[in-house]
């Protein structure tokens, strides 16, 4: 029921990924005279895949975490969070409050043991592909050994989701030279360093879109700067360009000429392709799509819940993470 555009939004890129993916079942949570007819809409009336399941109360977007966590035990988000705590669902997709949906994730779900804090983790596109980033917000003061942690979590979700065996971690930092940073990053890079993840060193914001590496690991603060000047720098370089496309005939004209190779760079970084973060660290799947996130995009988001249940991310974290304590207790 979140996010800017609600069930126009979510029950269309539902059905989209239900025609996709044949052995799928999904479960829409809200208002079940709200999502019916949006299913009517749509034409869609085979409940055998597709379940609704009713919630009398919605998380606003503006609301306290707080708030939700303790007056809204109704909410959509929490009637979904809870499904999966109980195994009903193998996962929960949401484009509503993000801090709402971490706190009620948080409580409802707990984190994996040896988790300190869940973090968010995203998909940004680059030079080679894409980096798996985190955390992009949920931690915004994070210790050395939180960002040890992270970056763990962050290994093993991408060496499952990219099939990537041994992928290459960095710490963002202000520079790569071992004197840089604060005591926090230094401190969680020696311990990197001891540990068997394929530690990288340190790496600088331009890092992040070449390539360098193919995890990012900085703590919730950084990483929400970084990620909101990037999308503004984006939205920025597309308004001049389309400024200058359209200054005169002479550059319409151009922009003509160019369109095959502006929409193949569009399609190159479309930020629809890359929607769905992943609360990384819980005892479940949880994955928060972008609140403004059109019917592709959201579909997106899904698909990216889909595969982490395939893969059984937590559970490989969670091994992952029992196996390093072990080490480290027995060093």
């Amino acid at each position: 029921m979140g996010g800017d555009h609600g069930p126009h939004v979510t029950v269309p890129a539902a059905l989209s990924v239900l025609k996709d993916k044949h052995d799928l079942k999904l479960i829409l949570i809200g208002d079940q005279g709200n999502l019916e007819q949006e299913l009517r809409n749509h034409r869609y009336d085979n409940s055998s895949r597709l379940i609704i399941q009713h919630a009398s109360e919605q998380v606003a977007m503006d609301e306290s975490p707080s708030s939700a966590l303790r007056n809204k035990k109704d909410s959509s988000i929490r009637v979904a969070v809870n499904l999966v705590k109980q195994g009903t669902a193998s996962a929960c997709v949401s484009a509503g409050n993000t801090g709402a949906l971490m706190a009620i994730s948080r409580f409802v779900l707990k984190t994996l043991p040896g988790v300190e804090r869940p973090a968010i983790v995203s998909t940004i596109p680059s030079i080679k592909g894409h980096t798996h980033m985190l955390d992009l917000g949920a931690n915004v003061d994070s210790s050395a050994e939180q960002l040890f942690q992270f970056a763990i979590m962050g290994s093993v979700l991408t060496s499952a989701v990219d099939n990537i065996q041994r992928p290459t971690v960095g710490l963002l930092n202000i520079g790569e030279e071992e004197m840089k940073g604060n005591e926090r990053v230094k401190e969680a890079a020696r311990m990197l360093e001891e540990s068997d993840i394929n530690y990288a060193g340190f790496v600088e914001g331009d890092d992040v879109y070449k390539g360098t590496v193919d995890v990012v690991v900085c703590d919730g603060f950084v990483g929400n700067v970084a990620l909101k000047t990037s999308e503004g720098v984006a939205r920025m370089i597309s308004h001049f360009m389309k400024e200058e496309f359209t200054r005169n005939p002479l550059t319409k004209m151009a922009a003509a000429i160019s369109s095959p190779v502006l929409n193949a760079l569009k399609g190159r970084i479309d930020p629809r392709k890359y929607n769905g973060a992943s609360f990384i660290g819980l005892q479940g799947i949880v994955i928060k799509s972008h609140g403004s996130a059109d019917v592709l995009s959201f579909a997106t988001a899904i698909r990216e819940a889909i595969q982490e249940v395939e893969k059984d991310v937590p559970q490989l974290i969670g091994s992952q993470l029992e196996a390093l304590f072990m080490a480290r207790d027995n060093a």
